[in-house]
C-alpha cells in the first residue's frame, strides 16, 4: 500500500512547487518572493525524503540535509540584510 501513497505525495508536492512558482513571479514584494523561495526549499526537502524511503536510496537523506542548510543560511542573510526606505537611508 506504501508503494501506492508515496508517488502520489511527490506528485502532490510537485505540484505545489508548481503553484509557488507563480508567487515568485507575481510576488508583491520581495519578502513574498523569498517566502516562497523557502518553501522551495522545505518542498524539496519533504520530496528528497519521500524518495529516499520510496527507493530505499539513504543517500538522497543527505542530499536533503543539505537542501534544509542551505535554505537556513539564505534565510538568515536575506532577513539579515540592512534595508532602505524610500529616500535611500538605511535603518538602523
Amino acid at each position: 500500500m506504501i508503494s501506492f501513497v508515496l508517488p502520489g505525495l511527490v506528485i502532490f508536492l510537485l505540484l505545489n512547487l508548481a503553484a509557488g512558482l507563480v508567487r515568485v513571479a507575481r510576488g508583491p514584494s520581495a519578502a513574498d518572493r523569498m517566502l516562497a523561495a523557502l518553501l522551495f526549499g522545505s518542498t524539496t526537502v519533504a520530496i528528497l525524503l519521500i524518495l529516499a524511503e520510496w527507493m530505499n536510496e539513504p543517500a538522497l537523506r543527505n542530499v536533503a540535509l543539505l537542501f534544509v542548510m542551505l535554505a537556513a543560511i539564505i534565510s538568515l542573510a536575506f532577513f539579515g540584510m540592512p534595508r532602505e526606505d524610500a529616500e535611500g537611508d538605511e535603518d538602523a
